[in-house]
Parts: structure tokens; sequence; C-alpha cells
């Protein structure tokens, strides 16, 4: 089956280490809101998610320990750079969400932040299983093995 084509993103920060932590059982996108200072530190590239987590509370999405450095030109008017930052999703949506995390022990982690094809800030993130330390080993050992496969195909070619 073919993969559709990704629509224009401009990928800002990836969490890499998650897929190595987790098994990414769903992903959802997800809209943030954001301060203007922290935009525009976003449109300089400059984030990193790769700490942190979601949480629902009170009935809303919230992203923590997210990291958006402070912007050098806006002085006194700047944003706390890991302030908690609300999620925008469905009501419907973060009822599942929520009820996964509570009752099967799931966790909700960022996998990317980019910006849509509109320009937007958008979060993916992914309803998550931790992985425990031989499935860590045992991934690691594919990945090896498929890059020595990569190599022998390549040079036998």
């Amino acid at each position: 089956m073919a993969k559709k084509p990704e629509p224009d993103r401009k990928l800002i920060a990836e969490n890499r280490r998650a897929r190595f932590d987790y098994y990414v059982e769903d992903t959802l996108e997800a809209g943030i809101q954001l301060l203007g200072t922290e935009v525009k530190s976003l449109r300089a590239g400059r984030a990193n998610i790769a700490e942190s987590y979601a949480s629902a509370e009170k009935g809303e999405l919230w992203l923590i320990n997210a990291t958006i450095p402070v912007y050098p030109p806006a002085g006194q008017f700047n944003h706390e750079p890991t302030r908690p930052r609300k999620l925008l999703v469905r009501q419907r949506e973060l009822k599942k969400l929520a009820s996964a995390v509570n009752r099967e022990g799931r966790t909700l982690a960022p996998l990317k932040l980019y910006f849509n094809d509109r320009g937007i800030a958008k979060l993916q993130i992914a309803l998550a299983k931790g992985k425990k330390a031989p499935d860590k080993r045992e991934a690691t050992k594919d990945r090896e093995w498929k890059r020595q496969q990569g190599r022998l195909m390549r040079d036998k070619g």
C-alpha cells in the first residue's frame, strides 16, 4: 500500500527518544496555545520537547516541561521558558486520552512540534506504553541488524 504524502510542515523540534522509550499506540495532532514571544522563538527554530509530557488536568490537556527559550529582542516582555502550555484538542479526544492514561496507565508523549501548511504551531502527541529494559535492548539489536543489512546489501549490491 502506498504511503500518502505528508503535508508541508516546518519541523521545529522532534522527540526522538520517545520512540525508543515507548511503544507508540496512537498519535494525535493538537494545537498549542502560545504567547507572541514564544511563536517568534519557535520561528527561529528553537525548542526542546525531549523531557516533556502531556497531562490531562481539570478537563484540559497541558504540555508540561517543554522548553521554548526566551526571544532576546523582546527584552522585559518575554515569556517563562518552561511554563505549562495548554493543548487544544476536542473534548471527545480529551476524554479518550484521559481515560486511557487513568485506566490503562498509558503516557502522553510529545513526538514532534511543527508549523503546519497554514503557519500554525501544532504538536503531535502519542498515546504510548512504556518499554522495559529488555525491550529496549531488543530494539537496539534490531536497529543494528538493519544497519548491518544495509551495509551488506550496499557492498555486495
